[in-house]
């Protein structure tokens, strides 16, 4: 390229997920060819404000953002780039903006409210676009288009949190029809395990139901199986491919937010302790969820290995999966031979070929 290409990254955001984004954007920002980008770092508060610096991200991580700039992208596609939020309370062009690369995990980043701005901005972005990433985050709504195409999907049910407030305990009745204990129960829109219960009786359901109450609006509960946790990586636009398997052993009970991000003990094997022909129907499978939900650029799925009955059950698909240099979803595409930096290179040339094949459409007669 004759021109560095004027990269945003964003992380942080408004989720339960912050933490983790900034984890995420460390490594990505660390890895990204300086000959090829002019880097811009842009972090969002819990509260929603966008703020940048030149090092936005350290700032992020201290707690000390007082000397960070606002800035905001406009839903315009005639006023491109990011603006600077004046004292004055007026608008004042800041930085040029090729291409943004979402560093967000879970609500209002990974759930197609952003991608849904960058649209509006005619922007080229990395990911999934709104209905890929709408779909994907809401485990709900993911499991009934799963099970619309005749996915193998463990046995769920799907409540509200008026509901739960109303009466938990008829809630807690109806969940314990959907299947035996042990039960999960969920918030719909959050990742990284956050507010994920594994609940074994009647006491431990109602005191999960209230704890994914506070996350969410909705609450998935579902057949706690006995399974092998399998992951696979998904690269790609119209003819993705899937990495190698990987295999998640908690060294908790289950994958929770501190076996991911606290516990040591937890081990991933990969490739997966598979078979060549679970193996190939894994990544095939894998491969039809992707494209079945309209995914872009990437996605991580995930599988239930179920020991009784050897089927590969869905779980879920995550259009922006952790990016650490320790996440599942490099790893795993650096076991299948694309290191860390050519991950992030070829992820930026599928969005742009992804910008390009939109910019093909016609929107008027």
């Amino acid at each position: 390229m004759s021109e560095k290409l004027h990269l945003l990254v964003l992380f942080g955001g408004r989720s339960g997920e912050h933490e983790v984004s900034l984890m995420s954007a460390r490594a990505v920002l660390g890895a990204l060819n300086p000959d090829r980008y002019e880097v811009i770092q842009v972090g969002i508060t819990k509260a929603g404000q966008w703020l940048t610096g030149p090092n936005a991200l350290e700032a992020f991580a201290a707690g000390e953002t007082g000397d960070l700039l606002s800035v905001t992208l406009l839903p315009d596609p005639v006023r491109r780039g990011l603006w600077l939020l004046t004292d004055e309370g007026g608008l004042r062009p800041y930085a040029p903006v090729d291409m943004v690369f979402p560093v967000l995990h879970g609500t209002f980043g990974e759930d197609g409210t952003l991608q849904g701005l960058l649209e509006l901005a005619d922007m080229a972005y990395v990911g999934a676009g709104v209905v890929g990433s709408a779909v994907g985050m809401d485990k709900g709504i993911f499991k009934d288009v799963m099970r619309a195409r005749g996915f193998p999907l463990a046995a769920y049910g799907v409540f509200s949190r008026r509901e739960v407030e109303a009466d938990v305990e008829d809630v807690a009745d109806r969940c314990e029809q959907i299947a035996p204990y042990p039960l999960f129960v969920k918030p719909a829109n959050l990742g990284s395990s956050v507010g994920i219960t594994k609940a074994h009786d009647r006491a431990e359901l109602v005191a999960a139901l209230r704890l994914a109450a506070r996350y969410d609006r909705r609450l998935v509960v579902e057949q706690g199986l006995n399974a092998r946790e399998i992951e696979v990586s998904v690269l790609g636009n119209e003819e993705p491919r899937a990495s190698l398997p990987g295999e998640i052993v908690p060294g908790q009970e289950f994958y929770s937010y501190e076996a991911k991000y606290e516990d040591e003990s937890s081990r991933l094997f990969i490739p997966a302790l598979l078979s060549p022909e679970d193996m190939e129907k894994v990544r095939a499978l894998a491969v039809e969820i992707y494209k079945a939900v309209d995914c872009a650029g990437m996605a991580r799925v995930d599988f239930l290995l179920n020991r009784d009955d050897g089927v590969f059950y869905i779980n879920e698909v995550n259009t922006l999966p952790g990016f650490t240099q320790i996440s599942m979803y490099p790893k795993l595409w650096e076991a299948s031979g694309l290191p860390y930096t050519e991950l992030l290179d070829k992820l930026v040339d599928l969005a742009l070929k992804r910008k390009a094949d939109r910019d093909r459409t016609r929107w008027e007669r």
